[in-house]
């Protein structure tokens, strides 16, 4: 049973930073920066660190297990207090978080789980947003043939996206009522992969595809581009709140892009570095919970945040919230776009 609790807003999250203003070293190690949120997470997280009078370190890991290990070695080495890590694969990480317990290091795990009871995970509900992409596409699409466009298979949240994919259209695929024709892992959450796979789904079904469950934006975008190559236009969901995204939804190219306010959750890592850092324990933070739904059931301290739906009736949401201009989510939009008009 999930013992999960969502919290909506930034503020069910905040800290009270000034109360930990202790001068730590807060080292981030970032597992690649190809995806356009990641610099907006950064920038709400170096600012909170700064608030709390702590001094921001980072390194990218540039998608390489390799890399990240002796990036967390080098952060420690400059002095890190605490870590925050968003790792490239689940597994290989494991010996960074040893070497941190050892020197009695907390770590946050950064929007990707660490299944280690000694780490702290932040995330949005990544099984809802599965559950979002999903119920968004199935309303406009209720029957037919279904491809799902996963992520990389080392990052647990792929596991998560499709579980709660499957919770929405389950029943439906039983009945026969949806086919899944294709599903396949994007090695990277690369773009370029999930067009090669898109490419290969419609090949092998001779284009009769009727929509598409995708696992983020950016691979929404690689299956927008290989359906448009054979001149279709089908219902297509993803998530990250991209700019692009949100712009194709408004032109009707895609259903939905789930927004997780990348700005709430980087704060949140920030306030929360500055109370570890401060020797609070991971569960006394305030707002935490008890999660245990990753693959081996380890029970974490936990804060989950509620994810966004933006569909073309909502994403007044997003340019209100400033994440998007009006002129960049509404540019060739479709006539009955509320925001747009």
């Amino acid at each position: 049973m999930r013992k999960v609790l969502l919290v909506a807003l930034l503020a069910a999250t905040s800290l009270s930073t000034a109360a930990y203003a202790n001068g730590k070293k807060i080292g981030v190690s970032w597992a690649s920066f190809q995806e356009e949120r990641w610099k907006i997470d950064e920038a709400a997280m170096k600012a909170a660190i700064e608030a709390a009078g702590d001094t921001y370190i980072s390194a990218d890991a540039q998608s390489s297990s390799e890399k990240q290990l002796n990036d967390v070695d080098a952060l420690i080495s400059q002095g890190a207090n605490v870590l925050i890590i968003n790792a490239w694969d689940k597994d290989a990480i494991g010996p960074a978080i040893e070497k941190a317990a050892a020197e009695g290091i907390p770590v946050i795990g950064y929007d990707r789980l660490i299944e280690d009871n000694r780490t702290f995970y932040l995330t949005f509900d990544n099984i809802q947003v599965g559950k979002i992409i999903a119920t968004e596409v199935m309303k406009a699409q209720p029957k037919g043939n279904y491809a799902i466009i996963k992520g990389d298979p080392g990052d647990p949240n792929a596991g998560f996206l499709l579980q709660g994919m499957m919770s929405v259209i389950g029943d439906a695929v039983k009945k026969g009522d949806i086919k899944i024709v294709g599903e396949s892992f994007s090695d990277g959450w690369k773009p370029e992969n999930a067009q090669k796979n898109m490419e290969q789904i419609l090949t092998a079904n001779n284009n009769k595809v009727d929509a598409v469950l995708a696992e983020n934006d950016g691979m929404a975008g690689g299956a927008a581009a290989a359906l448009a190559a054979q001149g279709l236009t089908v219902p297509l969901g993803g998530q990250d709140g991209d700019k692009a995204a949100i712009n194709r939804v408004a032109r009707g190219t895609q259903t939905v892009s789930v927004w997780k306010d990348s700005r709430a959750l980087g704060k949140a890592a920030g306030e929360i570095a500055a109370a570890l850092g401060e020797g609070t324990a991971m569960d006394k933070i305030p707002n935490v919970v008890k999660f245990s739904d990753g693959p081996k059931k380890i029970e974490m301290n936990a804060i989950l945040l509620t994810p966004t739906a933006l569909t073309k009736d909502t994403l007044n949401l997003a340019i209100d919230g400033g994440h998007i201009t009006k002129a960049e989510a509404c540019e060739g939009a479709m006539p009955d776009v509320a925001a747009c008009k």
